[in-house]
């Protein structure tokens, strides 16, 4: 079968831009890549096709905007078997540190396993691995998760330079490498934690360990906006630095209630018109400062407004809205840039192995031990008071410390002072 003919049109520091090449990476095919950031005539090619937003994507001339993993599976043939167990091998990034699952990997019995390779997962088997626990990390999508797509970490203790959220999960990945730790790809189907002896199905069999670490990601619900899907990149946008150039002089809406909606509206303030700020709630979540945004006279701020819909013809055109006083409004607007928060732990495949909440977040002691003996969780799949990659890494050194006084049998924890 003839191999595809592949387009992507990215934008420097886009994410989800190096979320579709990662995945196109891991799945063998090659592509063009079209950076509309650097080159003019590639982002007057999208404006022509009124694609207001990257990543775009064309598959024998067949469009997919921002990463829609079921619309790349069907147009590139990949099956849902196929597409968990391709050899890491075959990517292009040949420092890569993850192997596909074989029978060696089936066939030994692990003293810790960590499920999740992100900032917690990694930080995990750096611990683990130097304690001296044969550690294996798995991971479905090692350049798919929320740090690995986050374009810019500045405040990573110990890293002075700015650098991509894939860059230093790469350096934490290495290290644990370096200490004896191994990667694979794959996806964990089910658990089995009745035994002693931890059970963890994957697609190619079963795979053994004296303790887990569960370190899942968490993603957003999949709840969509009336219109949102349908305008994804033709005027809905969930990245300005991705797709800010795109509105130059317009008119845009930004809808949150978080510290990223506010960030996201400073960005956009300095191309735009008038930014529209749409906050549903009265209070926005955590320690937010909207005095600069306040102070921008092209910043308009609505608290207690809705988004109900988003309308347009090829493109975004309107968005109606539910002000505070809960009356239906319609507003033109060029685009809508969401950023609604909610994120949810992915730890559904866990079932009823351990004690979860309403939400699906882990319960877990000081120790971050589970209800289950020689089973742990941390990062997204706990609950934390603020989600952050230097969190995450510390749950995964408390948690690799309490494996092996789990593993070891030891009475205390014993900390690694050098």
């Amino acid at each position: 079968m003839s191999k595809p003919e592949i387009i992507v049109y990215s934008s420097t520091g886009c994410p989800y831009c190096e979320k579709v090449k990662s995945y196109l990476d891991e799945n063998g095919f090659k592509y063009e890549e079209r950076n509309a950031s650097i080159h003019k005539e590639y982002f007057d090619q999208l404006k022509e096709r009124k694609i207001f937003g990257t990543p775009a994507t064309l598959i024998d001339g067949k469009l997919v905007l921002g990463f829609q993993e079921k619309k790349f599976k069907k147009l590139l043939n990949i099956g849902e078997e196929s597409s968990t167990t391709v050899p890491m091998e075959t990517n292009t990034d040949a420092e890569s540190v993850f192997h596909s699952v074989n029978e060696k990997v089936l066939d030994e019995v692990y003293d810790f396993v960590t499920i999740g390779g992100g900032p917690a997962g990694a930080s995990a088997a750096v611990y683990a691995a130097r304690g001296k626990l044969k550690t294996l990390v798995i991971d479905k999508a090692p350049k798919a998760g929320t740090l690995a797509i986050t374009h810019k970490i500045a405040n990573y203790p110990g890293v002075r330079e700015e650098l991509t959220g894939l860059e230093l999960l790469e350096r934490m990945q290495g290290q644990a490498k370096d200490f004896g730790a191994e990667f694979v790809r794959s996806t964990v189907l089910s658990v089995d934690f009745s035994d002693e002896m931890k059970k963890i199905e994957v697609a190619e069999g079963t795979i053994k360990a004296k303790s887990v670490f569960i370190a899942v990601g968490a993603k957003a619900p999949s709840n969509k906006i009336n219109g949102e899907e349908e305008f994804t990149g033709r005027g809905v946008s969930y990245c300005s630095t991705c797709d800010a150039a795109f509105y130059q002089d317009q008119v845009v809406a930004v809808v949150g209630d978080n510290e990223e909606a506010i960030h996201e509206a400073e960005t956009l303030a300095k191309y735009c018109k008038t930014v529209k700020l749409l906050i549903p709630t009265e209070q926005l979540k955590g320690e937010v400062d909207l005095t600069a945004l306040e102070k921008n006279s092209n910043v308009e701020i609505y608290k207690r407004h809705r988004l109900r819909e988003i309308i347009g013809s090829d493109s975004v055109e309107k968005i109606v809205i539910l002000n505070d006083k809960k009356e239906e409004e319609t507003w033109e607007v060029d685009g809508v840039f969401l950023y609604l928060g909610g994120m949810k732990p992915g730890t559904d495949f866990l079932q009823n192995a351990v004690i979860r909440d309403a939400e699906g977040y882990v319960l877990v002691d000081d120790h971050l031990r589970t209800n289950v003996e020689g089973v742990f969780a941390g990062g997204d799949a706990r609950r934390t008071p603020i989600k952050q990659a230097v969190i995450s890494a510390a749950d995964g050194a408390i948690a690799a410390l309490s494996a092996e006084q789990h593993v070891n049998k030891r009475t205390k924890l014993r900390p690694q002072y050098s």
